[in-house]
């Protein structure tokens, strides 16, 4: 986008080329063609619309596929089949107010809480340990709270995108020295995911590396660097897999391809998560038709929700899935091409990594390219710590676009939904009152 003189010394927006934007961002006279969705990407609401559209189009369909695959076995559980569902709805209806404040919180007060919510990450994740916490299927990460269960660990991946960013911004003319770069930000990263790892939760842990090493590119941190880190952090994790039975179990599963034997074992779950792709088709056996969510395939409702998604909706659903993915993964890189400021530029980056890198591990796994290490679909999966604090971390992304030069302008120069649903009323003219 370019500005140039108009009459009377006014300014007027221009795309690159030098056509004319409208007020709210777009080129008109493109209607017709698709020159007009090209155009809205040089829009400065770009990036907005399309965070907030994917996120909210994520969520819905999380809902109803939460509720689809998890209404057999709750229930036999419950005697109920809403019962699943009515806490993940509960945690949308909780984390969609938050995410709308984070989305209006100013940037100063996500550098004051970095420190604050670093502490309180550090905390839950003790809290896990100790004799409040409680052990799921292997995994010690979870801690109950009256009638639910929290996983502070979540709650640690935002903590982490605030407090380093706000760590490498203060030290960003020092950031090609190695000692500046990497002190604190590697020793706090390396406890925190030492207590995740405490707890048993690989996948988690691999997550949250992805995001620290994405927070440091996103930072500018020499390159170089990258070849020590990723080399300490391939050895500990292979250490940890051999060091294993059951991670060394699926790993090895997973290397010997469709030559898994153990089909009642380690190998059921892989199996019955590519039958589901498989008897979906083209256009799936019909929503709320699954024959794996009878209790066949296990996590039908969290880790291999993508398989019920092929299943239920086909290749269409799976592909929409990633379509939504890749739009949302466009919108916060088009925020942090387009944005000046730094400490936005590395958080985007580092949320980007989070929910991406996790939903590429997730659909990897049901797909069989990737080994299972039980990571959830953002948003999708069945989990309410996740979905609240992706939720909150998508609303500070939504937050920042909303501040790039000329986002906010654009907002203004928009009629709300209210004044667009009274103009089609009878009794108006020309969007007037008679």
């Amino acid at each position: 986008m370019a500005t140039t003189a108009g009459v009377g010394g006014r300014t007027r927006r221009t795309t690159r080329g030098g056509a004319p934007l409208r007020a709210d961002g777009t080129v008109p006279g493109a209607d017709s063609t698709g020159v007009e969705w090209l155009s809205r990407l040089e829009s400065p609401l770009a990036a907005y619309y399309l965070v907030l559209g994917s996120s909210v189009a994520l969520t819905a369909l999380g809902l109803v596929m939460v509720l689809s695959s998890s209404s057999v076995e709750a229930v036999r559980d419950t005697g109920s089949s809403f019962s699943v569902f009515a806490k993940q709805a509960l945690f949308a209806v909780l984390g969609l107010p938050l995410a709308w404040a984070a989305s209006r919180a100013p940037l100063r007060l996500w550098t004051r809480l970095a420190w604050p919510a670093m502490g309180v990450g550090f905390l839950g994740l003790l809290l896990v340990l100790s004799p409040l916490g409680d052990t799921v299927q292997g995994n010690r990460n979870w801690l109950p709270v009256g009638p639910v269960a929290i996983q502070p660990s979540e709650a640690a991946k935002l903590a982490l995108v605030i407090w380093i960013s706000t760590v490498l911004t203060c030290k960003r003319p020092l950031l090609h020295v190695p000692a500046h770069a990497l002190v604190p930000v590697l020793p706090a990263a390396c406890l925190m995911l030492g207590l995740v790892l405490l707890g048993h939760d690989l996948g988690t842990a691999l997550v949250m590396m992805a995001l620290v090493g994405a927070l440091l590119f996103f930072a500018g941190v020499p390159l170089r660097l990258f070849a020590l880190a990723g080399g300490l952090a391939g050895a500990a994790s292979l250490l940890l897999v051999w060091t294993s039975p059951n991670r060394m179990g699926r790993v090895g599963d997973w290397l010997s391809g469709s030559g898994c034997n153990d089909y009642y074992g380690s190998c059921w779950q892989a199996i019955h998560g590519k039958w589901a792709l498989a008897s979906g088709g083209w256009w799936g056996v019909g929503l709320g038709s699954s024959r794996e969510k009878w209790s066949w395939l296990p996590a039908a409702h969290n880790d291999f929700i993508f398989a019920i998604i092929g299943e239920e909706l086909g290749l269409v659903g799976t592909l929409a899935v990633l379509t939504l993915f890749a739009l949302l993964g466009i919108g916060m890189l088009k925020l942090v091409l387009s944005t000046d400021d730094f400490f936005v530029k590395v958080a985007t980056g580092g949320v980007l990594a989070w929910i991406l890198g996790q939903a590429l591990v997730n659909i990897g796994a049901v797909l069989g390219v990737l080994p299972v290490i039980g990571v959830p679909l953002p948003l999708v999966s069945y989990g309410g710590s996740a979905l609240m604090m992706t939720l909150v971390a998508l609303g500070m992304v939504l937050g920042f676009a909303r501040q790039l030069p000329g986002a906010s302008e654009a907002l203004a120069s928009r009629p709300s939904v209210v004044k667009r649903s009274l103009a089609v009323l009878p009794g108006r003219r020309d969007g007037g009152v008679r």
